[in-house]
């Protein structure tokens, strides 16, 4: 989808400025240099890399001048609340943050920034135009103020109309119809603000349902990726007892061992910042996670693999061959 993106850029009259490589190599200011000797309006980038120049400990709102910047666009996975707060601290005080969400089967996003509106820490500012975005329960009514589907009540300018190799669209119907009838839901699950934003709290198949409870993965992630210790996590609910318990697994940074101590952390930060109900089963470290090939995590593929099923499109990831750290651990079994 960026190439459709990049190709409306152009179009438009602008200079593309693309990189390609390590954006920590050779010490983690690469794109910040590029950012200054090109003068960038407007920088793109994903959450993971916010998170990760945070832990890295630095700050380039002191070591470069960023004063054309005017708009720092998110996307990939859900911006913390601590990502907003650093690239305001940390990268640039003026600077319009855009955290955004859509899909590539859309090319485009349903919800994103707004430039005549104030940015809330945490919060995706609105709709987009031409998309009439909205939140329902599991009764299909619009819900305020708690989770539920982000849906699309009408059909709007770049919404595909087939797939290739499904002449009666069984297909397609399926992937995005098949929850409301005529009634676009997109499989996010998502939350409007007192502010008329939008929290996207994970991918609804990825929900974790403990005691019946729905939680989204994110509002675990936001707080441990937190941590100094963890450099990233991977979360699903593995089926247990007539029910579901969440099972996390962290990669940790510059070889650390995972201790009982870490382990009492990792959980007392979870129940403090969250809830009670979103504190692990189990914690388990991890020496890699695996990433889509546009450095998505895949939650779906690692469940599956925990269950012992099939995991499918594994040739859209970048390093498939992570999947194997996730079979037959002893520490699920009990």
């Amino acid at each position: 989808m960026m190439w459709n993106w990049l190709v409306s850029g152009l179009a438009l009259g602008a200079t593309l400025c693309l990189f390609d490589g390590s954006p920590f190599a050779p010490d983690g200011n690469v794109l910040f240099d590029y950012a200054q000797d090109e003068k960038f309006a407007v920088f793109g980038t994903s959450a993971k890399y916010i998170d990760a120049v945070r832990k890295g400990g630095l700050v380039p709102k002191e070591s470069h001048d960023l004063s054309m910047l005017r708009l720092l666009t998110s996307t990939g996975s859900p911006l913390s609340p601590e990502g907003f707060s650093f690239v305001y601290q940390g990268i640039k005080s003026d600077v319009h943050l855009a955290s955004i969400s859509g899909g590539t089967d859309i090319v485009s996003s349903f919800v994103l920034g707004n430039p005549l509106k104030p940015v809330w820490c945490g919060e995706i500012q609105g709709p987009g135009l031409g998309l009439a975005v909205d939140v329902w329960g599991d009764d299909g009514r619009p819900v305020r103020g708690e989770k539920g589907e982000l849906v699309c009540t009408k059909a709007f300018p770049s919404m595909p109309i087939m797939f290739w190799n499904d002449p009666d669209g069984k297909k397609y119907r399926s992937s995005y119809f098949e929850r409301f009838e005529n009634v676009w839901c997109h499989g996010d699950f998502a939350e409007w603000t007192e502010h008329d934003g939008i929290v996207i709290h994970g991918r609804s198949d990825a929900t974790l349902n403990p005691g019946g409870v729905r939680i989204g993965t994110a509002e675990i992630y936001n707080q441990i990726e937190q941590m100094d210790e963890i450099v990233e996590a991977i979360c699903i609910g593995q089926e247990w007892d007539n029910d579901v318990r969440i099972i996390l697994f962290v990669h940790l940074s510059n070889g650390r061992i995972l201790d009982n101590d870490l382990v009492k952390s990792i959980k007392t930060r979870i129940r403090t910042g969250a809830s009670p109900r979103h504190v692990p089963a189990r914690v388990i470290q991890v020496a890699d996670i695996p990433r889509t090939k546009s450095g998505k995590i895949v939650e779906l593929a690692v469940r599956d693999v925990v269950h012992g099923r099939p995991v499918k499109n594994k040739e859209a990831l970048a390093n498939p061959e992570a999947l194997d750290l996730y079979a037959g651990l002893s520490d699920l079994e009990t």
